[in-house]
């Protein structure tokens, strides 16, 4: 896991905004990754977007094409 107190201060913006690209790139990529693999074991779309805490159609719009990726 990442220790917050390891990241840059907000009063450094440009390496702190800096970090938050590369989280969200981060994140992105754990997101898809476990998407693939919940799939891959038969998780159904509702499970999925009751995981993520989003609804099943909001879930499936941003991540229906992550089967079909590689990364």
């Amino acid at each position: 896991m990442i220790d917050l107190k390891s990241l840059p201060p907000a009063e450094e913006p440009a390496e702190a905004l800096a970090a938050v690209v590369a989280l969200r790139l981060l994140a992105d990529k754990l997101e898809h990754r476990a998407v693939m693999a919940a799939l891959e074991q038969g998780w159904s779309w509702s499970q999925i977007a009751e995981a993520l805490g989003v609804s099943k159609q909001a879930a499936h719009k941003r991540l229906a094409n992550v089967h079909s990726k590689t990364d």
